[in-house]
């Protein structure tokens, strides 16, 4: 049997006022209320069947009741112990529904993995992130290497858009070229402020990140690439030599050195890091290593 859904702006005020529940300003609280949305959000993570979905931050369970009526099973990490209750209540329907009260930044979802989905081999991130930390929990994700296939977020549009961002381009920075070296990104829709309770004061965009096989790059030591690519994006406005100079640690007394990987990477000194390709960053930290472990 169906039941009403919870997304609607009349069922979502009747359970908030039922509970007396005041939004939290502190933990970004922006509740769904347009089924048509969430629908579009779980046709864009491909959840079938066989799917074990983890959702970050479920509020009242309106994402989270569309996921369990598609996925194998569903486990969300809600933070705010007011909701506990709620989502036991909401959620009832649903016995393939497990909730978590724990901070998704401090769990250790590997071992969630291993205690929730036995016997799912396929298993994707779907979440309406909390703006405040969306970054964090990205990285998060994609730096425990974990056995998932991908992720579809709500967030903040212009999060949505650095981390689709192409180079040249200004939304392109360290941020597009981390989650592009785990992932293939795609903005898949934008969504206006007016489906949420309360509004908040941006729109919001909907990303799907699938994890790529293999980086697109082969780098010798990935955590010194990123270094390269962070210190080359720390001033925008600056060219690529200054920032290395400025912003690699000994920059100031490796100069030379920066100068010359430059030149042997076939890298103008005076581009800006944003005209940088993946691949070109790739070539200089490459270069670039292997100079500084002979020096």
């Amino acid at each position: 049997m169906m039941h009403k859904d919870i997304a609607t702006p009349r069922r979502t005020k009747e359970i908030l006022d039922q509970y007396g529940f005041s939004f939290k300003k502190s933990l970004g609280q922006n509740f769904l209320i347009d089924t048509n949305i969430l629908r579009k959000i779980v046709d864009a993570a491909e959840i079938s069947a066989e799917t074990g979905a983890i959702e970050i931050g479920p509020g009242i369970g309106a994402l989270t009741e569309q996921l369990a009526r598609r996925a194998k099973k569903v486990v969300a990490f809600e933070i705010d112990q007011r909701l506990l209750p709620i989502l036991a209540d909401t959620l009832s329907p649903y016995e393939n529904v497990r909730i978590i009260h724990q901070d998704v930044l401090k769990a250790d979802i590997h071992q969630v993995i291993a205690d929730e989905f036995t016997n799912v081999t396929d298993i994707m991130v779907v979440a309406n992130l909390p703006y405040y930390v969306t970054t964090p929990i990205i990285m998060k994700l994609l730096t425990d290497r974990l056995p998932i296939r991908g992720m579809v977020m709500m967030l903040q549009k212009e999060v949505a858009d650095r981390l689709a961002a192409k180079p040249g381009t200004k939304d392109y920075g360290s941020l597009s070229i981390a989650v592009q070296y785990y992932t293939e990104a795609e903005v898949v829709m934008t969504v206006p402020r007016t489906v949420f309770i309360p509004q908040p004061n941006v729109d919001s965009a909907v990303i799907r990140l699938i994890k790529r096989k293999q980086p697109p790059v082969e780098v010798n030591d990935e955590a010194f690439f990123f270094q390269v690519v962070r210190a080359s994006f720390a001033q925008r406005r600056k060219t690529i030599l200054n920032n290395l100079v400025n912003n690699l640690p000994n920059g100031k007394t490796l100069k030379e050195q920066i100068e010359r990987a430059l030149a042997n990477a076939s890298i103008d000194s005076r581009r800006r890091g944003e005209t940088l390709t993946m691949g070109e960053f790739a070539t200089l930290s490459n270069v670039l290593r292997t100079m500084l472990i002979n020096v």
